[in-house]
């Protein structure tokens, strides 16, 4: 029975692979016909398609196994099984996951159970790979915009390009003026994967640009207009390339047949990103998760005395938030009671992260992975730590013997909070972030997310000195709000409140300066240049446009990255 069980069981991860696949080589024609909704929608159901296809496998080895279901030698023999079946597989590790989502699911083990889950702490999963990803290449002698031609031409669509001319010698030149510190004529060879990697509006050609002896990054952003599809933006900076890639962005679509290989090839262009991002990045949220459990109670065995601690920043309402210094990730706990003026239970607030989970982030809102009963020994928490989280966490965490099972945790980036780097940080950094703070704000609304709460503290400062949203507690959506301009002060018989909100969805913009704690001179900046976000008629125009079906496009790369969009008729090569 164990056999036909493993057998079973790799079917099953096969079958939803393929389903995977499925969802995600429709991006191509939504992108040809410029079906942003039905992309949208083929990105929440890719990302729900896991559990559904969990709860079927489940339902197949519960009618398989019958009474030997809870036998857990029975299970053992099952894994064994199945680790011969996959053991020759590129992406064994994908398949190892689905093992442990399901003995986890069936035994609901609490931390980590080695007799019958796959448990590796102390490997990388990529380090075996070295199978090629597959990829176009492309040498370079001297005339580069031919080159750039023959790069397109490899990427057809069924929507053709505006003028494919004109594109391929702005990339050319993109590329020359981006890499001219590496000397004249400095690129010898480029290599894209064949693979083009969709996200919202965009199509991406994702590779590097070789030199003598240098290698960059390169990434093609293309955008389909009214009038054709057209090159928008050439990306040949690491800095760059990240934000494309980072944890603040929803998932790509990119078929791939293999996994681990691309994960291989991207980690070549950035090198500093963790491998559970790739992962995740690329859709495989499950693998993600997998891979930050993995490489962080790793670090955490190195030095067996550091302490968890309350992370850094202010104390939260609704959340209990600790983090391991060395390591960059925050813990955060539903608190069982939410300190006045919250309003929210516990649900609503589990909601707000699912909305999260399943919309477009804009590269504004950091990507929160929910974890379940994680196992830490206790002494390894700092004392007022664990009396908090004992006092106030009751319904997240609980003592099992020496250790401590977090039940229930959110697992985040870590981040600088605004409020606190605005204090510390040189004046022309902080003035840089001020005005981010504004335009992240912009990109929220125009991705219809109005973050409810816009205190310093709820936002945090990436390295590259990007503005991030991350307390989710008071999220809507930008449609169910009420934006309302100040009344007069005989209006309704009362002066001007000093509450923001009047009803649960009332906001009233003119009003936020109030509360956001800037200093006079940072607030008069922002208002030199994100002004519009304090007037209600920008924001009831906004309304008005999602309302109709718009999506105001938010790039997500820097202006400098963009290509002039001039129509040169008649150009020739």
């Amino acid at each position: 029975m164990h056999q036909e069980a493993a057998q079973a069981l790799r079917a099953g991860f096969d079958d939803y692979h393929a389903r995977f696949r499925s969802i995600t080589q429709r991006a191509q024609r939504r992108f040809e016909n410029r079906d942003w909704n039905g992309a949208g929608a083929d990105a929440v159901e890719r990302i729900e398609l896991y559990d559904v296809c969990i709860g079927e496998m489940a339902g197949r080895i519960e009618a398989l196994l019958g009474e030997s279901l809870a036998d857990r030698q029975q299970w053992r023999l099952i894994r064994d099984a199945y680790a011969v079946t996959i053991g020759n597989l590129l992406d064994q590790e994908l398949y190892k996951t689905w093992f442990n989502t399901l003995t986890r699911r069936f035994f609901r083990i609490r931390g980590v159970d080695a007799a019958i889950e796959f448990v590796a702490l102390d490997i990388e999963p990529t380090d075996r790979i070295t199978h090629p990803v597959s990829r176009h290449s492309y040498a370079v002698w001297s005339n580069l915009a031919r080159v750039c031609q023959a790069v397109l031409d490899d990427y057809p669509f069924a929507t053709a390009y505006a003028h494919a001319g004109l594109c391929a010698m702005r990339i050319a030149e993109a590329i020359s003026r981006r890499l001219e510190h590496w000397g004249s004529d400095p690129v010898r060879a480029i290599e894209l994967m064949e693979t083009v990697f969709y996200r919202e509006r965009r199509a991406y050609l994702v590779g590097r640009v070789f030199g003598v002896d240098r290698i960059a990054p390169l990434v093609i952003a293309l955008v389909n207009e009214p009038g054709g599809i057209r090159a928008d933006a050439v990306l040949t900076e690491r800095e760059h390339v990240a934000q494309v890639f980072g944890y603040a962005r929803s998932y790509f679509h990119a078929d791939l047949a293999t996994v681990g290989d691309a994960v291989v090839f991207l980690r070549t262009l950035l090198p500093s990103k963790p491998i559970d991002e790739l992962y995740t990045v690329l859709g495989r949220a499950k693998q993600g998760k997998t891979e930050r459990f993995r490489h962080f109670f790793r670090h955490m065995a190195r030095d067996p005395d550091e302490p968890l601690i309350h992370a850094e920043g202010e104390r939260g309402m609704v959340m209990l938030v600790f983090t391991l210094p060395s390591y960059p990730l925050v813990f955060k706990l539903i608190r069982d009671r939410f300190a006045f003026p919250k309003e929210s239970v516990r649900d609503e607030v589990m909601a707000k992260y699912r909305l999260v989970f399943h919309h477009d982030r804009a590269g504004r809102l950091v990507d929160a992975q929910e974890f379940r009963f994680l196992r830490f020994p206790k002494m390894r928490f700092d004392a007022p730590l664990l009396a908090e989280i004992l006092a106030e966490c009751r319904e997240s965490a609980y003592v099992d013997g020496t250790d401590l099972v977090i039940s229930h945790c959110y697992i985040e980036r870590r981040l600088r909070p605004l409020n606190l780097y605005i204090r510390e940080a040189e004046a022309d950094l902080v003035r840089r972030a001020v005005l981010d703070y504004g335009q992240s704000i912009k990109d929220l609304a125009r991705s219809n997310v109005f973050p409810g709460d816009l205190l310093l503290k709820n936002f945090g400062i990436t390295r590259n000195g990007r503005a991030i949203f991350y307390d989710y507690d008071e999220l809507c959506l930008v449609e169910q709000c009420r934006f309302r301009a100040m009344p007069d002060d005989d209006d309704e018989g009362r002066p001007h409140g000093e509450a923001m909100y009047v009803g649960p969805h009332d906001v009233f913009p003119e009003q936020f300066p109030r509360f956001l704690g800037l200093r006079e001179d940072h607030l008069a900046l922002l208002r030199q240049v994100h002004g519009d976000i304090f007037d209600v008629r920008w924001w009831l125009d906004l309304q008005r446009q999602l309302s109709q079906g718009e999506r105001p496009d938010v790039p997500p790369y820097p202006e400098s990255t963009r290509l002039e969009t001039q129509v040169m008729l008649g150009t020739q090569l």
